[in-house]
């Protein structure tokens, strides 16, 4: 479990899982130097043409990759009814930022024995993205991570704007511990290493940083994503 105020956690991997090889080759380059395997089975696209994922194929995959190269992992459930099935795969059940207030799949993971990585919402104040944690450990779950990944503004340069002084505040008003989502929050792999170095000089407590081994040929978020040899060089830095 990440721990608040513990190291700087890294988590890792490709926005969605396209195949067993394609996991397998990002993984492979990468395993050494993070401490929790991301990759999505069930994508939330804007659009209904685009890749929805591999679903329970695509959890079957990534918990065979993660099983090899003993890693644990973190991807993201969409429904209540996929609440249990997802977890039964995973080992930290993600909340996007489209469900932040889905009232009903919050109080659904809060019964769960996972910890639940919650994302904020993309026009959500501090305030209500910790409200809506307030609803999982409310229903027992007390293992919450809070996710920053970029807010809707009338900035137009960045994907979104990754608001870091928020996240040091939602650290400052809450026990739980706080990381960010760089990929998302800005949509450019030359702003990620930037803003994962600022947020561990600001004291938040890790990254979910999307890398694969062919950005090119991605699926989905390829511009956003670093290659194995570009995240291995942030971890350097780091």
């Amino acid at each position: 479990m990440i721990r608040k105020g513990e190291k700087f956690y890294l988590i890792a991997g490709p926005c969605a899982i396209e195949s067993e090889k394609q996991l397998f080759e990002t993984v492979s380059k990468i395993y050494q130097n993070i401490d929790y395997l991301r990759a999505g089975a069930y994508k939330p696209r804007t659009s209904p043409d685009s890749f929805q994922g591999l679903k329970e194929e695509g959890l079957k995959i990534l918990a065979k990759v993660a099983k090899n190269f003993n890693l644990l992992t973190v991807t993201e459930v969409l429904d209540t009814k996929d609440v249990q099935l997802v977890s039964s795969y995973t080992d930290i059940l993600q909340i996007g930022a489209r469900n932040m207030q889905n009232y009903a799949l919050l109080k659904e993971v809060g019964k769960i024995k996972k910890p639940v990585l919650l994302k904020r919402g993309l026009a959500a104040t501090v305030g209500e993205w910790l409200s809506a944690a307030e609803y999982i450990l409310s229903g027992g779950n007390k293992e919450v991570i809070l996710c920053e990944r970029g807010i809707r503004t009338f900035s137009q340069e960045t994907r979104f704007t990754l608001d870091l002084a928020g996240a040091v505040k939602a650290a400052q008003k809450s026990s739980l511990p706080v990381i960010i989502d760089p990929s998302h929050a800005t949509g450019e792999k030359d702003l990620i290493e930037s803003m994962t170095l600022a947020a561990k000089a600001a004291g938040l407590d890790g990254a979910m940083i999307e890398v694969h081994y062919q950005p090119e040929k991605a699926k989905c978020d390829g511009k956003q994503s670093l290659t194995p040899r570009e995240f291995n060089e942030l971890y350097e830095k780091l």
